[in-house]
């Protein structure tokens, strides 16, 4: 037969779980968002590539380049931006299960043992064991909406990794085509040098021979020097962007090195766009964005519950003992207790008010940030895709003007042999010449840059399942 008291108890604590499923927090809704039927920049746009090439991730292997794909993957073990936001990342995790751990009782164990002397009384032992546990249910909903917000931050958090290692990918990716490009340039330069160099001596031969003017030789040696100038600022350019990928790959620039390649592979994948609305799926920033508009919404929740009591409940069972431990065990010296409490706070001068106005502000900037991420990612898309169509056409206009240079500058050197014209011709038929071939070097490698600058963003291969 039940007790009175453990009868009340029982009531009480079904009453609680009756008003548990109370909440205060307002229903989430994503905020709404532009959605455009197609990119701007989009038409006439026709890749080549399946329509799941970017779903498996290693987008980096569309451009077919061995070094390439194992200095990107080195960004997940060794770059330390990324390592960051791991850490980061199984913060907000340990941080959920902190909050989760509010919804349930906490128990306590207390054990003491007192011997105390003096006086008449003499000398005596005090023996406690005692089990205690307290619950504060959720009536309001305000340990819940904690633990949705530190859900919803914990993914914001996984979002956010997934952008620091596309970005640290994307970023490596850029610096090593940088890092071909200067390969190709100084092949290039190292060439041009050399005709320099034989240019000049057939001029000191001219003038030496009394053909050509004294200035003629004063003319190859500055464009020779000219040359060898740039030469030095390629080397250190080149120099610059391997230290800069040694750091992205999380080593130190005095260990790290890659050695240039005599021919370069110009691979520029083509790229599938798809519809502006799975940019919403894709985009690990916008996702990291929208996620911390869930938490603070759910922080207007938390804030609300202040208005109402904070309920408690508390139970321990203990005993006593004066003369030794064994008595601990007795029936007769057990002592329980329950109780229940309620706060409520009556005056507060409008705090309460203000804090929930707080929160539905906080809520409303986090919809704005997430709206203009989202617009910002549109235009992101529509300036790559501009830009790789751009790029593709100028690089047909640039190897045009360089084989058109290059046949001037032939037919300058042939014509300056015969003494047709002066050296001043053929010296801006070889800056000309130089320049064409140089602008074709960098728009293949600004080619390729934009390649990863829309397959960055378009999200790469972040993926997260709704």
């Amino acid at each position: 037969m039940r007790t009175k008291p453990t009868h009340r108890l029982h009531l009480l604590a079904l009453s609680a779980s009756l008003l548990a499923g109370c909440s205060v927090t307002p229903a989430y809704h994503t905020p709404s968002t532009p959605q455009p039927l197609a990119f701007k920049e989009a038409q006439g746009w026709v890749p080549a590539a399946p329509a799941d090439t970017l779903e498996r991730g290693q987008w980096w292997m569309l451009f077919n380049d061995p070094v390439l794909t194992g200095l990107v993957e080195n960004v997940d073990v060794s770059n330390q931006t990324v390592a960051a936001a791991v850490a980061a990342y199984d913060q907000a995790r340990a941080l959920v299960q902190q909050q989760r751990a509010s919804l349930f009782p906490s128990v306590s164990l207390n054990t003491s043992a007192n011997r105390t002397g003096g006086g008449e009384a003499g000398a005596g032992n005090r023996y406690n064991l005692d089990i205690g546990g307290s619950w504060e249910p959720d009536v309001w909903g305000r340990l819940r909406a904690n633990v949705s917000a530190a859900q919803a931050s914990a993914q914001a958090s996984q979002a956010d990794l997934a952008s620091a290692r596309l970005s640290a990918q994307g970023e490596l990716a850029a610096d090593y085509f940088s890092l071909r490009a200067s390969d190709a340039t100084l092949a290039l330069l190292n060439t041009t040098i050399e005709g320099y160099q034989r240019a000049l001596q057939i001029t000191t031969n001219r003038y030496k021979a009394g053909i050509a003017a004294h200035s003629d030789v004063l003319q190859a040696q500055t464009q020779l020097a000219n040359a060898q100038a740039d030469q030095q600022a390629v080397v250190r350019q080149r120099a610059q962007l391997e230290h800069a990928i040694a750091v992205l790959a999380g080593k130190a620039p005095a260990e790290f090195a890659i050695a240039p390649t005599a021919t370069w592979q110009v691979v520029v994948p083509e790229v599938p766009v798809g519809v502006p609305s799975t940019l919403l799926q894709r985009r690990p920033d916008i996702a990291a964005s929208e996620r911390r508009v869930a938490a603070a919404n759910a922080q207007i929740g938390v804030a609300r519950s202040a208005y109402f009591p904070n309920i408690g409940l508390t139970a321990s069972y203990g005993t006593g003992s004066t003369h030794s431990f064994a008595d601990l065990f007795k029936v007769s010296n057990a002592v329980w207790s329950f109780g229940f409490s309620a706060a409520e706070t009556l005056f507060n001068a409008g705090a309460t008010g203000a804090a929930v106005s707080g929160a539905e502000a906080g809520q409303r900037q986090a919809a704005a940030r997430y709206r203009q991420t989202v617009l910002a990612a549109f235009q992101n898309v529509e300036d790559q895709l501009s830009a790789s169509r751009v790029l593709a056409s100028q690089q047909d206009l640039r190897r045009q003007a360089s084989e058109a240079a290059d046949q001037v500058e032939q037919q300058m050197v042939n014509r300056y042999k015969a003494g047709q014209v002066s050296y001043t011709d053929v010296i801006n038929a070889q800056v000309t010449a130089l320049n064409a071939r140089r602008n074709l070097v960098q728009v293949q490698s600004d080619r390729q840059s934009a390649a990863v600058s829309l397959i960055q963003a378009l999200g790469g291969g972040w993926h997260e399942p709704q």
